[in-house]
C-alpha cells in the first residue's frame, strides 16, 4: 500500500510528545529502534486519506497514553524505499487529517535532505 505526499511544515508538537518517556520507550520496545525526537510531517491528497482509511485495524498497534498524554496508534512504515520508521496517529491531535506524521531512528529532513514541498512516497509494512 503507497501513498505519495508532500513535505510541510509541523506545529512543533512531534518534538515534545516525542521527547515523553510514555511514549519514546513504549516506541523503542515495539518498533526495535529509539525514534527521533520528532515527527516528519506529511501532506496527503484525497486519495492518501481513502488509502489510510483502508489499512485494517489490526495492522495497528497502540501505545496506551497516561494522564494528560493520549493513546497513540502506529503503522510500521517505510519512506522512498530507504527509512524504515511508523506513520503515528495520535488519539489527541490538532493535525488536520489531510497531514501524516512519520517517525524514525533519525531525523529525516537532515539524512535524506528533504525540504517542504518535496515528495515522498510511504509504504505501509506488510499492505504492499
Amino acid at each position: 500500500m503507497e501513498i505519495k505526499g508532500i513535505i510541510v511544515s509541523g506545529m512543533g508538537k512531534g518534538t515534545y510528545f516525542m521527547s515523553q518517556a510514555i511514549y519514546r520507550d513504549e516506541f523503542e520496545k515495539k518498533l526495535n529502534f529509539k525514534p527521533f525526537v520528532g515527527t516528519l510531517n506529511v501532506g496527503v491528497d484525497s486519495n492518501g486519506i481513502r488509502t489510510i482509511n483502508q489499512i485494517p485495524q489490526e495492522k495497528f498497534s497502540i501505545i496506551n497514553g497516561q494522564g494528560k498524554f493520549g493513546d497513540v496508534k502506529f503503522v510500521k512504515a517505510n519512506l522512498n524505499n530507504k527509512i524504515e520508521g511508523a506513520l503515528v496517529f495520535p488519539m489527541k491531535t490538532k493535525h488536520p487529517n489531510d497531514v501524516l506524521e512519520f517517525i524514525a531512528e533519525k531525523n529525516l529532513r537532515n539524512t535524506l535532505k528533504l525540504e517542504d514541498g518535496d515528495f515522498v512516497t510511504i509504504k505501509v509494512e506488510g499492505l504492499e
